[in-house]
C-alpha cells in the first residue's frame, strides 16, 4: 500500500486498490485505535478520489456526441444537450 503517495496524484485505480486495502485493515480490526483512524481518514480521503475521478469520467463520456448511425465522432460541451 503506498499510503506515503499524496491521494490528489492517484488515479482511480491506484486509491481503488489503496481503498480496498484500508478497507480490509479495518474489516479485521486487528490495529490499534491511533492507526485506525488515521486509516479511516485516508479511506475517506481515498473515497472521495474515487468519487471525483469517476464524475471526470462520466462528464466525458456525457459530452461524446454520436453520428447518425451511433458512432462516436467527438465531444461536446456538457451543457449542449
Amino acid at each position: 500500500m503506498s499510503s506515503d503517495r499524496p491521494v490528489e496524484e492517484m488515479s482511480f485505480e491506484e486509491a481503488m486498490k489503496e481503498l480496498e486495502a484500508v478497507v480490509g485493515k479495518l474489516e479485521h480490526g486487528e490495529v490499534p485505535l491511533e492507526e485506525s483512524i488515521s486509516l479511516y481518514e485516508r479511506g475517506a480521503a481515498l473515497k472521495a478520489r474515487c468519487e471525483a475521478k469517476l464524475k471526470e469520467a462520466e462528464e466525458k463520456v456525457a459530452r461524446l456526441t454520436l453520428d447518425a448511425d451511433g458512432n462516436p465522432v467527438g465531444t461536446a460541451p456538457l451543457d449542449a444537450g
